[in-house]
């Protein structure tokens, strides 16, 4: 990127990983490697490593606001981030400093709700206030399919079953969905996307590894950064997949569980 071109701005606001594959410190690291600006509104602290989830210390609300209202008054953004959330208080207060501050931004919404290594990271309660404050028309969906079987209240078993998912979360009022297929069994990966033009699927061989903490995270931030830089959501959705499946490929092998990825894989890629 030229000094002279201003790298776009991306607010997250999600929770901070300990063990660095996911959450806060994957956002950061997708969004600086893909050429934008990372800022943060932290919303808990959790103590995980590749093997799970062993804790989790939520912010403040009203600190979490704080942190929002900092950047956004300061330095801006050009595209708003969100991931782990965890309670209906942190939802209802980070809907509401949007709607103050950021009303006009694209929003791209990872619902985080369950970990890797399955431990919850969503209260209960706050699926109903995800539904009331942030799925909006400027929104992004970008569901796994253990968390669209929580928004939806049922099983989700094939491809077919992902189109009408994606079809019906759509319709409770989001501007698109990208729902992702890759807790389907099977050699062949498929995501949906529904927008206003319709349903579209994307494909790809599975990459066999378990080095794949963190994914959603980092496909939300890369998918949040393309937007910010002006590119269409099918493009941006297809540079987003691509930079996962590069970081997959390049992971480190970390960790004895859900190791995390190789965000920095285009770095090696330009040498």
């Amino acid at each position: 990127m030229p000094a002279s071109v201003r790298p776009v701005r991306v607010l997250i606001v999600a929770g901070s990983d300990s063990g660095g594959g996911a959450g806060i410190q994957a956002d950061i690291k997708t969004v600086t490697m893909l050429g934008g600006y990372a800022m943060t509104a932290v919303t808990a602290l959790t103590a995980q490593n590749t093997e799970g989830v062993f804790g989790v210390m939520p912010v403040p609300p009203d600190f979490v606001a704080r942190q929002m209202r900092l950047v956004l008054e300061d330095i801006g953004a050009d595209v708003v981030k969100l991931g782990m959330l965890h309670d209906a208080g942190i939802i209802r207060t980070v809907a509401a400093t949007i709607a103050e501050l950021a009303p006009d931004l694209p929003l791209v919404v990872d619902p985080v709700m369950v970990a890797k290594g399955g431990a919850s990271l969503l209260a209960e309660e706050a699926v109903a206030a995800l539904r009331q404050g942030l799925m909006t028309a400027r929104t992004v969906l970008t569901p796994n399919l253990p968390e669209a079987e929580v928004l939806l209240n049922r099983p989700i078993a094939s491809v077919e079953a992902m189109m009408a998912a994606a079809r019906e979360l759509r319709d409770q009022g989001v501007g698109a969905v990208l729902l992702k297929g890759g807790h389907l069994e099977g050699p062949i990966v498929t995501d949906v996307l529904a927008d206003g033009e319709g349903i579209e699927l994307f494909t790809a061989e599975r990459i066999d590894s378990r080095h794949t903490h963190g994914t959603g995270c980092t496909l939300a931030s890369a998918l949040s950064t393309g937007l910010a830089q002006g590119k269409g959501l099918r493009q941006a959705v297809m540079d987003a997949r691509d930079y996962v499946r590069g970081a997959i490929a390049a992971a480190p092998g970390f960790g004895r569980g859900h190791g995390p990825l190789g965000h920095n894989w285009l770095l090696s890629r330009e040498e």
